[in-house]
């Protein structure tokens, strides 16, 4: 057959055939294994650890328990080992590739979106665990674990500022700054000085003061190292030609370890697994917990499961106006991950390569909302912080008015932001909100042994809530970017240069060679 305006054959293509059910699935599979055997060893260890629970004579050590954790321990590790470059190079190369004003608009719409949705959680948290009242037991006969520690909220709140600030950078990823109670020694005690007659310094300020002590304690000062690399993102995108070559190494080593939290991820379904089978095998008599602790839980996971699962998916719908279950799936590994480690931090590398790779955002959006929704947007820990302290309020017998309950909230709302990206972070951060209601702090050892289910579960609304404001935060922010662009590029000659192009002007290189280097 020829073609009668070029004179050419033209072949005659036999229509392809709609693919058949089992054909979508293998495809399905084939594109979602990952999430697959994610999924597969999730439930692998809810249903070992449950049986060997029930039916199992033996009663397994906190050693044994311990071994068989052991490779999730390890998958844990590898995530936590990739934090810090992540957030460094996601933050600085998200940032140092907008213009400032794009990126104050970004940074106050994340800071609006994560008030408003933690504000919700609190709000939802109160009006259940007040409808449904789980606090109707004796306090002396509930079963305790664990010990309390007292914590002014003044005290808190002031290490959550000096934290923003570290005095040691390379400091800040091993170590941040805690305040500790300080402790009043017996004036009988005091050493005096040969020399010239005076009480030992140390021991008079002591004795004279009772002004909190504090000191550096291990752990990672997320917080202080993302507002340094907001900071230096933001200098780098006004350097222009001069901030250049660190923007492309800060794009390229974030390409890089991106790279490696892929392979890490193909570990996360043994991990998870041995993760989860270790707390369901060392966990105490369920029967027990259920019976005292039942509606508390009843009540904490219901708000989690209406936040989780209606609030977020409708604000994604109404404000980014896409499938909200498209979006959930999406972000399943991301979730299951949570789920797994407790923590929100750890579980970052996954998320942001959710977002990118499935959900098909930003990256200069999932580069700046996601490592700060990680460490101050905590809609599920809010929910359970204010839940549990109006359980152990109706535990101990107090009647809160309105001004309990605004305290409460507000609280909540601030310790939520303090509370570290870390496994049962909220227990800490619990102790703030009972002391500023006058509620006793020792009120926290009656909810601990049930926590590491619930920190589990509003550690994955933690991680969906981060990934809604991500999603909602990219459809209003393409519009700065596309503008950017067209400001940036507008008549300028572009010069190729290998496999990438850059510009010839003072604003260095073109959107796709800053955000594909490679």
């Amino acid at each position: 057959m020829k073609n009668g305006r070029l004179g050419e054959d033209v072949k005659y293509v036999e229509p392809r055939s709609s693919p058949t059910c089992c054909e979508k699935f293998g495809q399905w599979i084939k594109d979602n294994l990952l999430l697959v055997l994610i999924i597969i060893g999730v439930v692998l260890a809810l249903l070992i650890g449950f049986l060997l629970k029930e039916h199992s004579s033996h009663d397994f050590t906190k050693r044994e328990v311990y071994y068989i954790s052991f490779p999730g321990v390890l998958f844990l590790n590898m995530l936590k080992m990739l934090i810090i470059p992540l957030i460094v190079t996601s933050v600085v190369a998200g940032l140092a590739t907008l213009d400032v004003s794009t990126a104050g608009r970004m940074g106050w719409r994340t800071v609006l979106y994560y008030f408003c949705t933690t504000i919700l959680a609190v709000i939802l948290g109160i009006i259940l665990v007040v409808a449904i009242h789980p606090g109707k037991g004796n306090p002396d006969d509930m079963v305790r674990s664990g010990q309390s520690k007292q914590v002014k909220a003044e005290d808190a709140f002031m290490d959550l500022l000096r934290n923003i600030f570290p005095p040691n950078l390379i400091g800040a990823t091993m170590e941040k700054y805690k305040t500790f109670e300080p402790e009043v020694e017996d004036p009988g005690e005091t050493t005096l000085n040969a020399t010239n007659g005076t009480a030992d310094n140390d021991a008079m300020l002591l004795i004279m003061s009772d002004a909190p002590k504090g000191g550096m304690v291990s752990g990672m000062n997320v917080l202080g190292i993302i507002v340094f690399s907001i900071a230096l993102g933001v200098t780098i995108a006004k350097m222009g030609e001069l901030g250049t070559p660190l923007v492309i190494w800060f794009v390229a080593l974030n390409e890089a370890v991106m790279r490696i939290v892929w392979i890490v991820m193909w570990y996360s379904p043994i991990g998870i697994m041995f993760l989860v089978l270790g707390r369901v095998l060392g966990m105490d008599d369920w029967a027990t917990v259920a019976g005292q602790l039942g509606m508390y839980c009843v009540t904490v996971i219901t708000g989690l499961l209406i936040h989780g699962l209606i609030v977020l998916p409708l604000a994604y719908l109404i404000f980014a106006r896409k499938n909200p279950i498209k979006f959930l799936l999406n972000v399943l590994p991301a979730l299951l991950t949570a789920f797994g480690t407790a923590s929100s931090s750890a579980t970052l590398p996954v998320t942001i390569r959710c977002l990118e790779t499935k959900a098909r955002l930003d990256k200069r959006v999932t580069q700046f909302v996601l490592p700060v929704g990680a460490t101050i947007n905590m809609d599920g820990t809010a929910l359970y912080e204010a839940v549990a302290a109006i359980f152990i309020a109706q535990v101990y017998g107090y009647d809160l008015d309105i001004g309990g309950y605004i305290t409460i909230s507000i609280t909540a709302t601030l310790a939520s932001i303090g509370a570290a990206g870390i496994p049962e972070a909220g227990l800490v951060t619990m102790v703030i909100v009972l002391t500023a209601v006058g509620l006793p702090a020792e009120g926290v050892t009656l909810i601990i042994i049930i926590d590491w289910l619930i920190d589990r579960i509003r550690t994955t609304v933690n991680v969906f809530g981060d990934s809604v404001g991500a999603g909602i935060i990219n459809r209003y922010t393409l519009r700065d970017f596309e503008k950017q662009e067209e400001e940036q590029f507008h008549g300028v000659d572009a010069i190729e240069m290998g496999e990438g192009r850059y510009t010839a002007d003072n604003e260095g290189f073109t959107k796709d060679e800053l955000m594909n280097p490679l």
